[in-house]
């Protein structure tokens, strides 16, 4: 993984962050927020891989149900945040990937080995965003009364 600062203006940053073939998707953004000390920020990219795992949240059992994915794949779009969730960055992402028949999957990112590359930028937000683990569902969710 390679990044490099696009912007800067009044502390709020936005970054180009370029991974390569064999990273780890959800591990090496999680990595860069760390080492950037990213405590809100939107995300967005586009690229490849040749496997996944994505996720669907049931209700029913209250936990994420694999989706896994064993083939190459576009990523047609991978949205998310990044947010503080107990004092360290959390990224919470979810992914459209594109299949060679032309269908789709998508999902909560879980994993992601990238081939060839994964192309994302990183938008820091004016609000720190924080999350707090929601009783009922066991979810860390934004909580905007804790913003600040």
């Amino acid at each position: 993984m390679r990044s490099t600062l696009l912007h800067e203006t009044d502390g709020l940053r936005t970054f180009a962050v370029v991974m390569a073939k064999g990273d780890e998707a959800a591990e090496e953004l999680a990595r860069f927020a760390r080492e950037h000390e990213i405590n809100g920020a939107g995300l967005t990219a586009v690229g490849a891989c040749r496997e996944a795992t994505l996720g669907y949240f049931d209700p029913d059992v209250m936990q994420y149900q694999d989706i896994p994915v064993t083939e190459q794949a576009e990523v047609l779009s991978l949205l998310g945040d990044i947010a503080t969730k107990d004092g360290a960055p959390a990224v919470h992402a979810h992914a459209v990937l594109g299949l060679r028949d032309g269908s789709t999957v998508g999902g909560h990112l879980q994993r992601a080995v990238v081939w060839p590359t994964l192309e994302v930028i990183v938008t820091e937000s004016p609000v720190h965003l924080r999350k707090r683990v929601d009783p009922e569902t066991g979810l860390a969710l934004i909580a905007l009364d804790e913003s600040g």
